[in-house]
């Protein structure tokens, strides 16, 4: 998922300069020059996140609570859904047109980490991205959050650390930034672990050493103002059982079959998006499309999911099957929608809320698979749909059911997953060429 930063991890020599090299041990000077860079970026890391996120929250309380009361409607109104995700799309089309740095590059052609984005474009980014987040897209904050803290860390790092290279300067500003967002650094810790190897010259522990420092030092600054809990209010799963492995398998195969029918109309979406040609209009017509989603499938399948996910578990009991069916194809369309039309956002959590819509389904048409193993094993599937990536997946899975009970069994069922998904496409836009909203 992130051969750039593997390489800033394997490539411990290249983070501090050469000067004084001869003065201590290599790996233990290249920790020691970190760790007190570490604690500081991880600390701004979250702050930054904080801010964006406060940013977002007031604008949607404002277009979504405090302005409908004013026109004689609600958040449920159809015409103000209609017309607050159309003028979404068109404010967000006026920032990738028109305000200097154009939002960035086309975020379908982008994962979740990438090289430094230069600093003249992260205020249009951060812009479109507050814009999105408000004006209910379904798309998270991660990808360009991500690249906003680590575009702003390399800028300021250079300048008043030159001695630390930039290679770590990203490391240090991915791993705190995924602390703060995730309220742990255990998901900083696996994803890192996953892009880089140990061997008796360079033990793994000396490559994560800062990185794990900005990350827990992100999850402690932002426990400090907001809990990161993503649990869902279900019942914890306690009783694992021989036979809820094959089901789990089943569940998370059948989620991986339709978040592949997902990426494979992935392109397909965004080259039609793109003949339109101009960003204004690409993403006013995205805006308008969400719209008419979001009328269908009301607000709980519009935003990026986090809460949205927690108030359908709620209600779990009251929906049928065939309505949960509803909302998962609708939120699916409108992640499709957001992504590839030029919205500026992650693809993670809003197929997160698409893998407990799943689960939810699969336990109200099946009622003997636990819900807790369906939506923890439909979340793994979507989320190494979207990701590729191993331990995230894992740990995404395992974060929404209370306990810890279902993590062994959740290593089991990811091994069939993973082999089915091994050189299959990605939810991605590889080629450098491809639009350019």
């Amino acid at each position: 998922m992130c051969s750039q930063v593997a390489d800033m991890l394997r490539d411990g020599s290249t983070i501090v300069s050469s000067e004084g090299r001869d003065m201590i041990d290599p790996r233990v000077r290249s920790m020691l020059a970190l760790g007190a860079p570490a604690i500081l970026v991880g600390i701004a890391a979250a702050l930054i996140l904080l801010v964006v996120v406060l940013a977002a929250n007031l604008l949607q309380h404002f277009l979504w609570q405090s302005l409908p009361s004013l026109m004689g409607a609600t958040a449920n109104t159809w015409w103000w859904i209609l017309g607050v995700m159309t003028f979404t799309g068109l404010a967000v089309g006026l920032v990738v047109r028109y305000v200097p740095g154009h939002a960035g590059p086309d975020p379908a052609t982008v994962s979740l980490f990438g090289a430094p984005t230069a600093i003249g474009i992260l205020p249009s980014l951060a812009l479109a991205l507050i814009l999105a987040l408000a004006g209910g897209v379904s798309l998270g904050p991660e990808n360009p959050i991500i690249a906003i803290i680590v575009g702003l860390t390399v800028a300021i790092g250079a300048r008043l650390m030159p001695r630390v290279a930039a290679k770590g300067w990203v490391m240090l500003a991915a791993a705190g930034t995924i602390g703060a967002m995730f309220g742990t650094p255990v998901a900083a810790a696996l994803l890192f672990s996953e892009m880089v190897g140990g061997d008796k010259d360079t033990p793994i522990w000396d490559s994560l050493f800062a990185p794990l420092v900005a990350a827990g030092a992100g999850a402690l600054t932002m426990s400090q103002f907001e809990e990161m809990d993503f649990s869902l209010p279900i019942d914890p799963y306690l009783h694992p059982t021989l036979g809820d492995i094959g089901l789990g398998m089943l569940v998370a195969l059948a989620a991986i079959a339709i978040g592949m029918a997902a990426v494979w109309l992935f392109p397909r979406m965004h080259r039609l998006f793109n003949a339109i040609g101009h960003p204004v209009l690409i993403l006013t017509l995205g805006g308008f499309l969400l719209g008419l989603l979001g009328i269908w499938g009301g607000p709980i399948t519009m935003f990026k999911g986090l809460a949205e996910m927690k108030t359908l578990a709620n209600s779990a009991g009251q929906l049928s099957a065939s309505t949960l069916a509803v909302i998962v194809v609708i939120k699916l369309v409108a992640v499709l929608i957001s992504a590839t039309c030029g919205f500026r956002g992650g693809r993670i959590f809003p197929m997160v809320f698409v893998g407990v819509a799943f689960g939810l389904f699969v336990h109200q048409l099946f009622p003997a698979v636990p819900m807790a193993l369906a939506i923890a094993c439909s979340v793994l599937g979507f989320t190494l749909v979207v990701t590729r990536d191993g331990w995230l997946s894992l740990f995404m899975g395992a974060i929404m059911i209370p306990g810890i009970e279902l993590l062994p069994l959740l290593c089991v069922v990811i091994l069939p997953a993973w082999l089915v998904l091994a050189g299959r496409s990605e939810m991605l836009i590889k080629e450098t060429g491809a639009g350019k909203t």
